[in-house]
């Protein structure tokens, strides 16, 4: 910015002394024209082609001079335009970027030839950006384990978390989850599991069994009638078992009733929605459960810490792969890209435009914290190469147009 600034003053110092000379060589050839047109009459031309060179370079020189300030320090009314106008034409600028720049059809335009999601895919599947980038993400971990582990924050983060678990109906939540479990029939398989868990516990306690029935049984009764009543036991529980096997059985259509009931209770009984919060609350608050989950975050957050210091960081692997396989996939979707750069757009889109009058309003608030002088010097580093141009054309063709008149009055 410094160094654009210097060949800006340079470049108008430059074609404001050029101006500047032109009017100085113009009046010294009226001068030596005056002089010598008693004796070298036809002078007379070059006397009043520089004669109006000089008027019209002084006409020009007073006018740009007057944008920026006082023509020789003398307070003419309509000099100085630009210190004068300084907040208005702030105010002016505003509103001209607002209304003619920051509209919806012109941001959008500008915005559609734009390919955001191939450039991005592109650069993500070049294997040195999308490794720089998985390593940059995974060396802020540490910064932002330390920011979580700051007490404001972590008291920040815990109340904003209790108040949202306090304003959470878990019950209809859980009453969703069950009834697509239900729909697609994973119950059946929950059912099975508990056949299977009920036959696994019966053929390895067998043994139990028989001791329980003979510990139970009268001294006097045969031990033969323990046999057969455990046998019994057995066969009538295993028939049991069986039957529970079976597609369409009773037993399980009562399950389906049983969950279906349960399912209806959770979606609308206060009672279990009590119930199940004040669990919740349990659980959560129960000083072994805090104490395991805060074991569990420190082995965490040591785990996380190693592995983003270390040169093979697998973290840091993990995600330079899923990066570039993002990358390589998105290539080959253009149909993703054209929805995504749609996306893109409608969001930058809206949100400039929503803010437009917020931008265009800093380049008032900024033009009003400026001075005078500054406000003009910025302006003329600008603006001021192409106004001294003006005077250099003021001055010739000036001097063009006097010669015309002279030769006209020479005619008549």
């Amino acid at each position: 910015m410094q160094d654009q600034e210097q060949s800006q003053i340079l470049q108008l110092k430059k074609t404001r002394t050029l101006a500047t000379g032109l009017l100085v060589a113009m009046a010294v050839l009226f001068l030596v024209a005056r002089v010598l047109m008693p004796r070298y009459p036809q002078l007379s031309f070059l006397a009043a082609f520089s004669e109006a060179a000089m008027v019209g370079a002084l006409a020009d020189w007073f006018a740009v001079t007057a944008l920026f300030r006082h023509p020789l320090g003398l307070p003419i009314p309509h000099t100085a335009i630009i210190p004068r106008n300084k907040d208005r034409i702030g105010d002016s600028l505003s509103n001209f970027l607002e209304h003619n720049f920051i509209t919806q059809e012109i941001i959008r335009d500008e915005l559609r030839p734009i390919d955001f999601a191939g450039a991005a895919a592109t650069w993500l599947a070049q294997p040195g950006n999308s490794k720089a980038v998985a390593r940059q993400l995974v060396r802020s971990l540490p910064a932002l384990l330390k920011v979580i582990e700051d007490d404001d924050v972590r008291q920040f983060m815990h109340s904003r978390l209790t108040a949202a678990l306090e304003n959470t109906r878990f019950a209809p939540a859980v009453a969703e989850i069950l009834s697509v479990l239900v729909a697609s029939n994973h119950h059946q398989a929950l059912f099975n599991r508990m056949i299977e868990m009920a036959a696994h516990a019966l053929e390895h306690n067998k043994d139990y069994i028989r001791w329980k029935i003979h510990e139970n049984s009268p001294r006097w009764l045969p031990k033969a009638i323990d046999e057969k009543l455990y046998h019994r036991l057995l066969d009538a529980v295993q028939s049991t078992l069986d039957e529970m096997r079976e597609e369409d059985s009773e037993w399980r259509l009562r399950f389906k009733r049983m969950a279906d009931n349960f399912i209806e209770q959770l979606r609308n009984s206060p009672e279990y929605e009590e119930k199940l919060d004040a669990l919740l609350s349990e659980i959560l608050g129960h000083p072994l459960v805090r104490n395991y989950m805060l074991r569990v975050w420190h082995d965490i957050r040591a785990r996380l810490e190693a592995d983003a210091a270390a040169e093979d960081s697998q973290l840091a692997a993990k995600l330079d792969q899923g990066l570039r396989s993002i990358g390589n996939e998105l290539l080959g979707e253009a149909r993703v890209q054209k929805k995504l750069n749609q996306w893109i757009r409608i969001v930058a889109t809206e949100a400039i435009v929503a803010r437009r009058e917020m931008i265009a309003d800093l380049v008032a608030r900024v033009i009003r914290k400026w001075d005078a002088d500054t406000m003009s010097r910025k302006l003329e580093l600008h603006v001021g190469r192409d106004l001294q141009y003006i005077r250099i054309n003021g001055t010739l063709v000036g001097g063009l147009v006097g010669l015309v008149l002279h030769a006209i009055s020479r005619l008549f």
